[in-house]
């Protein structure tokens, strides 16, 4: 799947959220592929997802079930993979839901839970993963925001609201974990075409009309991220942090 190999992956104690399907699967078999040590949490099972990498690489990641929003559970989910795999050296936080909503829905309940889910867990996982990260006198957070909040999109303001606030994280925690050789950055996807998308969101005229905002104008799958995020978790990239790096085929534009 990958045409680069990092080597100082293997062997790594690398923990995704939302690890098991859509982006976070591609995510965790390209760590497989390095030979890093890959434990995930998400809601839904993923035994059958775990059978088949461990077919293909010799190698099962370490499954954990767990709603992300409940911040003892992950944070005692982390605990386990690093018990199971040494303390960790790079964590990815992944799960998101990207719900279709309008301003007028929106209840103080989904309010609280989209941003549980989408930023606040988030936090957490790197407030855990600081410790592990001190004991390995360094390491490489990768937070997942979007696109979505940079092009002003509409249909989803709690999402947008979170993704943003991700990248403000990223960069006040890279500035404070820096001491600690902690690197923190973000990876801002456009379109990905998962199952999930094609399934409630994906039409011809929709993927048509984002593509012509595309410089790269070929749809996204989720092993475009891929590459992207190993170079952020190897010190490949050693002197990276802070960044919000977008991997959108060239929608929108910094610098």
């Amino acid at each position: 799947m990958q045409s680069a190999t990092f080597h100082d992956l293997k062997g790594k104690s690398v923990f995704i959220t939302g690890g098991g399907a859509g982006i976070g699967a591609a995510l965790t078999e390209g760590f497989l592929q390095q030979g890093a040590r890959v434990a995930f949490v998400q809601r839904s099972d993923a035994s059958a997802f775990c059978d088949e990498m461990e077919t293909k690489y010799a190698s099962r990641p370490l499954f954990i079930p767990c709603d992300i929003t409940d911040i003892p559970a992950l944070k005692a989910a982390m605990q386990t993979a690093a018990r199971d795999h040494g303390p960790l050296q790079v964590l990815v936080n992944n799960a998101a839901n990207d719900a279709r909503h309008s301003t007028h829905e929106v209840t103080e309940e989904f309010w609280d839970t989209s941003q549980a889910i989408n930023l606040k867990s988030y936090f957490f996982a790197c407030q855990q993963a600081l410790s592990d990260m001190q004991q390995n006198q360094g390491g490489s957070i990768i937070n997942f925001s979007s696109i979505s909040y940079m092009m002003g999109n509409s249909g989803y303001p709690s999402y947008t609201t979170a993704n943003a606030g991700i990248t403000g994280m990223t960069r006040s925690l890279a500035r404070e974990f820096g001491a600690e050789r902690i690197r923190v950055n973000a990876i801002a996807p456009g379109w990905v075409l998962t199952d999930k998308q094609k399934d409630l969101w994906v039409t011809p005229q929709a993927l048509a009309a984002h593509l012509e905002r595309q410089c790269l104008q070929e749809p996204l799958s989720p092993a475009d991220i891929v590459g992207a995020a190993l170079f952020l978790a190897s010190e490949t990239s050693r002197a990276i942090t802070g960044q919000v790096l977008a991997v959108d085929g060239g929608v929108v534009v910094s610098g």
